[in-house]
């Protein structure tokens, strides 16, 4: 990670993140009707990912997280992509994520944050909003440890473990990370004031104050709604820069396969989180370029 980054994390107005990378690759036409998601696109389509990235880098954003979210070993074994082609796709994800930011004509600094998903994005079946797998942290461990050590090696500026549902996965993640040479920001999915699967924030918050691998903490992937409350325990227990990247806040009707309710992230919500200490402010799910650019604005990036 390049200095310039650990100070901006704690100087300044904050960083802005970008949106949700699917959303731009399916606004693009992109079909991701698929259990490895926008994961398949770098194999298939990679000038596709880069182009997403660059869209948000020039509506603002000052970090793009990679499109390794869902991209795993075990998943690419389903396909029949051996180990050593996984490992390219993984350091891929960051080679594009650097390509846009060297194509984006802005005299800002530009990071990019590697993506790391939970199990249960592997697994495609939902579980990544509950946890809980049935596996030791051990095993979980064992899992995410290989594709950090590759994604590592392609040089991130940071390393983002997002939409983490419990602290079990959470406590196989801190463990994992040891050693990388890689700093990593630690992002939790959530539903008020606990975990997807239960657990205080409070509780799993403190596990991160005293790693020192961790730079950043906060959520990702949940209602609008529930940020501000978790940016606030965030920053009171860990002392940490927090980060914040909420879903649009829109409501998916299953019985009409339609969004059917109006956003409620909104550019003034972001103000009072980064009043509240969060130092990374973007979007997650439904969120595109408008709303990142409508945020830069707001937090005084643009």
């Amino acid at each position: 990670m390049s200095t310039d980054l650990a100070t901006a994390l704690t100087e300044g107005p904050p960083l802005v993140l970008d949106g949700g990378l699917s959303n731009q690759l399916a606004a693009a036409g992109h079909d991701l009707s698929d259990e490895l998601w926008s994961a398949r696109l770098l194999a298939e389509a990679p000038e596709a990912i880069a182009e997403a990235h660059l869209a948000y880098y020039t509506a603002g954003a000052d970090v793009a997280i990679t499109a390794s979210y869902q991209a795993t070993f075990e998943g690419f074994a389903e396909r029949g992509i051996d180990r050593t082609e996984t490992a390219r796709l993984l350091r891929s994800s960051v080679e594009l994520a650097r390509e846009a930011a060297r194509r984006a004509e802005v005299t800002r600094p530009l990071w990019v944050a590697a993506s790391v998903g939970p199990y249960g994005a592997m697994l495609a079946d939902g579980s990544e909003y509950r946890g809980r797998y049935g596996l030791t942290r051990a095993e979980l461990e064992r899992f995410h440890r290989p594709r950090l050590e590759v994604l590592a090696e392609a040089a991130p500026d940071i390393l983002a473990l997002e939409t983490i549902p419990d602290t079990d996965e959470a406590k196989a993640l801190l463990r994992a990370v040891r050693g990388l040479g890689v700093p990593a920001w630690l992002s939790y999915s959530v539903d008020g004031g606990h975990t997807r699967a239960g657990q205080p924030l409070e509780e799993a918050f403190a596990l991160v104050a005293e790693c020192d691998e961790i730079l950043a903490v906060g959520v990702n992937c949940c209602a609008p709604e529930d940020v501000a409350r978790a940016v606030e325990t965030a920053a009171r227990v860990t002392g940490k820069p927090v980060v914040a990247y909420p879903n649009s806040g829109e409501t998916w009707n299953a019985g009409t396969r339609a969004w059917d309710s109006a956003p409620t992230l909104t550019p003034g919500r972001s103000r009072d989180w980064s009043a509240a200490g969060a130092r990374l402010l973007g979007g997650c799910c439904r969120v595109g370029p408008e709303t990142i650019t409508a945020m830069a604005r707001a937090l005084g990036r643009a």
